[in-house]
């Protein structure tokens, strides 16, 4: 049941006081799954500012939920167009009643059949959140919905098995055992480490790269050395051809000399 605005009034002052209260992750396996979907959407989105992320964060939307304690927290969701800062839970009557425009559900044995019933009503028609997503990390199961005329409608897959998500701008597909992002593209969103890995790699290629240049500008001054030193070894190859030269034919004139001082000319030889 929806607040009213004298409900809404009533509550304010407790509204800092509205811890999340959701179980644990059911397993390693999906608490890191859960990490994925977090981690890389705030790096591709690391330069904005307008958008929260809840990570198995109660949302409290309803007098009757407050009283029932039946706290309903998605395992992963996304408010665009709000505030990027840290948050106990997401009250609604407190984020201008914005409710999340994409939810994430990892199913379990345990959750899988509230959240394909009960939950998946309860976004449709409570919080009218445009995507919903369910993702197995065991199984693999991946299904999205879209809100069309007040009801979900199944988004169908691409020929690889993904899932465009408007919300988002990003696809939704498995790779290698994980739900991952996928840019309109095609191309893989990173975890910050594996953007690390990657930042680390091409700047080893790129230094690679560079050494491979300096040997081959290294090669060039060696060759033009080599030209060089060819080129002064034949200077004064010609040179000591030069001064041969000159000195024969200096001789050549001192004995021209020495011949005509004797009344010989040496044309006459």
């Amino acid at each position: 049941m929806a607040l009213t605005a004298q409900e809404i009034e009533a509550l304010m002052p407790d509204c800092t006081e509205l811890l999340s209260d959701e179980p644990e992750m059911e397993s390693s396996l999906h608490y890191t799954q859960l990490l994925i979907l977090v981690t890389c959407l705030e790096w591709l989105w690391r330069d904005r500012e307008d958008f929260f992320i809840g990570a198995n964060l109660s949302v409290y939307y309803s007098r009757q939920q407050l009283k029932n304690r039946d706290f309903r927290g998605p395992d992963f969701f996304l408010v665009k167009d709000t505030e990027k800062r840290p948050r106990l839970s997401w009250v609604i009557w407190e984020e201008d009643g914005k409710y999340p425009n994409v939810i994430i559900e990892l199913l379990s044995d345990s959750t899988a059949k509230v959240d394909k019933g009960l939950k998946k009503q309860l976004y449709q028609n409570q919080f009218r959140t445009p995507e919903y997503f369910w993702f197995s990390p065991n199984t693999l199961e991946l299904v999205g919905w879209r809100l069309t005329n007040s009801e979900y409608k199944a988004i169908p897959p691409s020929e690889n098995d993904w899932y465009w998500s408007q919300e988002l701008g990003l696809y939704l597909g498995v790779w290698e055992d994980r739900l991952r992002y996928f840019t309109v593209e095609g191309k893989l969103v990173p975890t910050p480490e594996e953007a690390n890995l990657e930042e680390i790699r091409k700047a080893e290629i790129a230094l690679q790269r560079a050494e491979i240049e300096e040997r081959k500008a290294e090669i060039e001054r060696q060759k033009a050395e080599t030209e060089r030193q060819k080129a002064e070894s034949e200077r004064q190859k010609a040179e000591s051809e030069r001064q041969r030269a000159d000195e024969a034919e200096s001789k050549a004139a001192i004995l021209a000399q020495k011949l005509r001082e004797l009344g010989i000319e040496p044309d006459s030889l």
